[in-house]
């Protein structure tokens, strides 16, 4: 067999690895409607209880929402390795960057 990371890699061992992740993913959506069917209808009269699906809708739109993975992190370890230069550098461009994509409307405006 052939090693992946200093391992023997199987079929067998991907498949329940694969598994266990999608059980532990079923699960968090799983507590995400239990909790909503539990608070949120006690908390307000309008609030209804929702089903699984609606809790993946839920979970996900909070993922986009509030964030809640590695990525965070790994830009402010980038950034701590980064000299105040470079920090300032990397501002000037991002402001120019996203000042022309979303004030390029308002300067054609202002020119009429």
């Amino acid at each position: 067999m052939k090693k992946f990371f200093g391992r023997r890699r199987s079929v067998a061992g991907f498949i329940a690895m694969a598994s266990v992740w999608i059980a532990l993913f079923a699960a968090v959506i799983w507590v995400v409607m239990m909790l909503w069917n539990w608070l949120m209808p006690a908390l307000f009269t309008g609030a209804r209880t929702i089903d699984y699906w609606q809790a993946l809708g839920l979970f996900a739109l909070c993922k986009i929402l509030f964030g809640g993975g590695r990525g965070g992190r790994r830009w402010h370890r980038h950034r701590e390795g980064m000299t105040d230069d470079e920090r300032n550098a990397l501002k000037r461009h991002a402001r120019s960057h996203w000042h022309e994509r979303w004030c390029r409307g308002d300067a054609d405006q202002s020119e009429k």
